[in-house]
């Protein structure tokens, strides 16, 4: 049985390479792996970490180009790479533009369609752009929902999809962290020189940013709030690895830069992040992938974004929304800093999203499935 596992984008290549090793170690399959190159040298790095070699790289990554171009580019060379292997299925993950158009140019070859992380909804056109919307076209296209929480399930089924096809699994970015933080920590001296401008006796403020819909005064509030944040704590470590998009490189630099407890640095590469998060004392993020793997590692997940379809971490009370209003952020950071109790609730919380299983039963569930339409067929 071939299966042909498609991402794009570093997040995507976090989430999908622990299903690449768990197909890959089973006899019954053929396992082909496309990249976009959505992401170019971010993509790279996760590639190299989890030794995974793509056996189609579109490199479609340009300067500049606009989403319209993108999906156009990736179900055109998609479908190329689908005649030439015709696989039973592929597999995609997530919300990224190369999910919604490799699960397009699957459905116009008539290829199954297997989404993971399926069924995460704000209900929200523009919030988060353009990711809500490439979710739930994706969902119309695809033939196997697996779901990370009862509440994607539910999602799912209110919108009419068949509850034979969907599976909850929990998320596979559980089980790649997992993979990887004794390996992470096994190197910490490695990382402390790499990271020697920091004061590892200090409390950590970890900070990332790169959605779009805070692109302007949004990431000037956030600047605004990490500003006063580092000026009222001077012991405290703030470290901000800088998306390179210049929307958010701007306001960044020009308002954080010369204080000197806030360390701008380059994104790091996945087996940094990760040490910098398991040494981090409080996450600020409007990452999906980080608000699902710091509750793993007791870290309280602040998040600057006004919605997400992340609501579980919400509701176990491991993140607080807390958007782009400066004053909401800056209280927030204080009070985990000044108040232990409201810390340990935040930290102690159960993370929701799995136990470094998914990948497994994801890949147990396919190959039943697929059995039995192969077997099917050939009656």
């Amino acid at each position: 049985m071939k299966i042909l596992i498609c991402f794009g984008t570093r997040p995507e290549a976090i989430k999908l390479a622990p299903i690449v090793k768990q197909f890959q170690s089973r006899p019954g399959f053929d396992v082909r792996v496309c990249v976009t190159s959505q992401h170019r040298e971010m993509l790279d790095q996760v590639l190299e970490i989890f030794e995974i070699s793509p056996n189609h790289d579109l490199n479609l990554m340009t300067p500049g180009q606009t989403l319209e171009h993108l999906t156009g580019k990736v179900v055109e060379r998609m479908s190329k790479v689908l005649l030439q292997e015709k696989p039973d299925c592929i597999v995609v993950q997530g919300d990224t533009t190369t999910t919604f158009a490799a699960a397009l140019a699957a459905f116009y070859h008539k290829v199954g369609v297997v989404h993971v992380e399926a069924g995460l909804r704000t209900y929200q056109k523009f919030a988060p752009f353009p990711e809500e919307m490439n979710r739930q076209m994706t969902s119309r296209l695809t033939d196997w929902h697996f779901a990370p929480t009862v509440r994607a399930r539910e999602a799912l089924l209110k919108e009419n999809f068949s509850a034979e096809n969907i599976f909850v699994v929990g998320n596979t970015v559980i089980d790649a962290l997992l993979m990887t933080v004794d390996k992470v920590r096994s190197l910490d001296d490695e990382f402390r020189q790499r990271f020697m401008f920091l004061d590892l006796h200090k409390r950590m403020l970890l900070i990332t940013g790169h959605r779009r819909e805070n692109f302007g005064q949004g990431f000037v509030n956030v600047c605004n709030a990490i500003r006063t944040i580092a000026k009222a704590n001077p012991s405290l470590e703030i470290v901000y690895p800088v998306h390179l998009n210049p929307n958010v490189q701007k306001p960044v630099n020009a308002i954080l830069s010369g204080l000197s407890n806030v360390h701008l640095i380059p994104p790091q590469d996945y087996l940094a992040f990760v040490w910098l998060l398991d040494r981090s004392h409080i996450v600020l993020t409007d990452s999906g992938g980080v608000q699902e793997e710091a509750p793993s590692l007791r870290k309280p997940v602040l998040v600057t974004r006004d919605t997400t379809e992340r609501t579980e971490a919400v509701d176990a009370g491991v993140a607080r929304l807390v958007g782009t209003d400066t004053d909401v952020i800056v209280h927030l950071v204080q009070r985990l800093l000044d108040d232990n109790l409201f810390y340990k609730e935040m930290s102690h919380g159960q993370n929701p999203y799995g136990d470094g299983t998914s990948s497994e039963k994801i890949a147990e569930i396919l190959e039943r499935s697929l059995s039995v339409h192969s077997s099917n067929s050939r009656n």
